[in-house]
Order: C-alpha cells, then structure tokens, then sequence
C-alpha cells in the first residue's frame, strides 16, 4: 500500500510555479558539459554529505578527475561508486526491479554484502541516542512490497512531481537495503523527475536537501510517525522549487558568465537564494535585514556579503550601521 498522503494547496502552487521555470530553463539543455559536470559532482557530494561522507566539493572532484587524496578508503569508494551510479542512472527504468538492483549494486560495491540485493535480516534506524526511529520492511516482504510500490506508481495518473517525492518516501519506509537507502531514494527520485523533464538529470536538487537535512529526517520521522506523506512531499516540492528558482536566476543574470554555481560554496548560495527575493524587490539590503532573513551570525553575514561585492554580484554604500548592500544587475552583452 501506498502511504497516505493529501493534496494541498501549497502542493499545487509548487507545482505550478516549478512548471513555469522549467519552461524558463528550457534552453539549459544545451548548457556546456562542463556545467553538467560540475552539477553532477554538487549532487553526489550533497547525497553522500548527507550520510557523513566529509569529503569536500574539491575532493569528490579530484577523485571524479582520477586525482589521488588524502582521505578515509570508505568515503573515497562512496565517491566512486556513486560516480558510476549516476552516469548510469538515467539510462534506467524507474519502475524496474532489475534496474533498482543494479544501481544498489554499483552505489554500494566494496562496501556492503548484500550489494545488489534486498537485505535478508532485519533493520532499524536510530537517531543520535541511540534510540530506535524507524524499523524497515521485514525482509521477507522487501521484493512484493517494492514490487507493488512500483507497479502502483508506474501506473498511477499523479503528477510526477508528487510521484517524484512519494517514491523517494517510500524507499525511504520499505528500508530495503542493509545499506545506501538514503542514496537510492534520493537518486531513485532524480530519475523519475528526469523520465519526466530532462533537465532534472542535471539539476542538484541534492544539494538542496543537505542545506536543510535536519529538516529532511524531521520530515521523514512526521511521515513515519504519523503514516502521512503530505509534509515530507511539501519540503522536497519546496526544494525542487528552489533550485529551479536558482537556475532561473543564474540564467537570467549571468549572461555567458560563470554561474553562481561556481563562484560560491553551498553555504554561500544557500544565504544568497535566502535574500535575493528580497532584494530584487527592493535592490538593496542591509546586515541587520539579512540577518532577519537567514538567521545567521553577523560576522557569517559580513563574510559572505563582503565575497559578493568583491565578484560584483553587489555593491556597497555606507558605513557601519548605514552600510548597503545593493543587487548588480547585468546588461545583456551586445
């Protein structure tokens, strides 16, 4: 059975607004490979961040461009194998048992036993205590309930966006692998976002969901806890939403130019996409506003809007308290 879930309003509007910048995006089709590339590399250190993996944007590259680090066997094999996962991860049936299987296989290679395979013991999930959050799928019902999982939603009439987010929930409860079950609900939703627009197969939606990822296991515990999907579905049509919005926005302003993408850390995109909305209604903004807007530290807050003046993304005016920081629109070259 599926796991309960209800339409909302914010769920519409998500949907509709993210259909709109994809019809924006359009044209980033054709972006430059070296542009996928690097947005393949920010979502496999994104999805591998997120279970621990501390390997930095600039480690997983090397690593990617077959550059020896220094660094733990395990992360670097991780780096590897989700590498190789992801290039061949669009290529697949999402509603596939076969396939699901052979992407485990590669995701997890030298890592786990049961690589390439529904686990055959028990397994529960625990928070930081130590204490017990989520028991999976006994293992002796993994394949049917996997398989009906994938029969329903392969043939369920639902936009594929909440399609998207349900399949990604439901890895997540089913738990079928010993290990790598956050990785494959995660690429496992990429996948049917891609089957459905292309474009997603080199969006980083991932990077999205490590900025938030306490928020993420919150929205899977309320969804387990209470057997309901709808808030889990809502956060991750709110993170599709905001790198969608991003990409609008890197297109739009960088004419030709790098995109923000690479000029700026995760953590400096993530404040930049807190208060651009802000100040593209108002084109400027001071510390005390962003603060508000992001919550962060006002010596984070100097930091980062020093870095944005000095790449010409804002400029400044004042002193002290009057300082503002103000949105540098580019003309389009002629």
């Amino acid at each position: 059975m599926i796991t309960p879930f209800s339409i909302t309003s914010n769920m519409l509007n998500l949907i509709i607004e993210i259909s709109q910048k994809l019809t924006e995006l359009e044209l980033e089709k054709e972006r430059n490979l070296l542009l996928r590339r690097n947005n393949r590399i920010y979502s496999i250190q994104s999805s591998l961040a997120i279970e621990n993996n501390t390997l930095s944007i600039e480690q997983v590259t090397n690593i990617i461009n077959g550059k020896k680090i220094i660094g733990a066997p395990k992360e670097i094999c991780e780096v590897k194998n989700a590498y190789e996962a992801y290039e061949l991860a669009f290529k697949m049936d999402p509603y596939s048992i076969d396939d699901f299987l052979t992407i485990h296989k590669l995701i997890t290679k030298d890592l786990v036993e049961e690589s390439g395979s529904f686990r055959n013991k028990d397994v529960g999930v625990y928070d930081e205590s130590g204490r017990v959050v989520h028991i999976g799928a006994r293992p002796q019902y993994i394949n049917k309930l996997v398989s009906e999982l994938f029969e329903c939603l392969k043939n369920d009439e639902m936009p594929e966006l909440i399609k998207s987010c349900l399949i990604h929930f439901e890895i997540e409860m089913i738990h079928p692998f010993e290990d790598g079950n956050g990785r494959m609900g995660r690429l496992w939703q990429n996948l049917i976002l891609a089957k459905w627009h292309s474009i997603f197969e080199w969006i980083p939606v991932e990077t999205i969901v490590y900025e938030n990822q306490l928020k993420y296991y919150e929205m899977l515990s309320i969804g387990n806890k209470e057997n309901n999907a709808t808030m889990f579905i809502e956060f991750m049509l709110e993170a599709i939403h905001e790198i969608v919005t991003k990409y609008c926005i890197d297109k739009n302003s960088d004419n030709g130019k790098l995109s923000l993408s690479d000029k700026l850390t995760s953590k400096e995109l993530a404040f930049f996409y807190e208060i651009y909305p802000f100040l593209k209604d108002n084109n400027e903004i001071s510390n005390s506003k962003a603060a508000q807007l992001s919550g962060r530290s006002p010596s984070t807050i100097r930091r980062y809007l020093s870095k944005f003046v000095s790449l010409g993304i804002l400029s400044a005016k004042g002193v002290n308290k009057n300082r503002k920081y103000l949105l540098i629109e580019e003309k389009p070259r002629s």
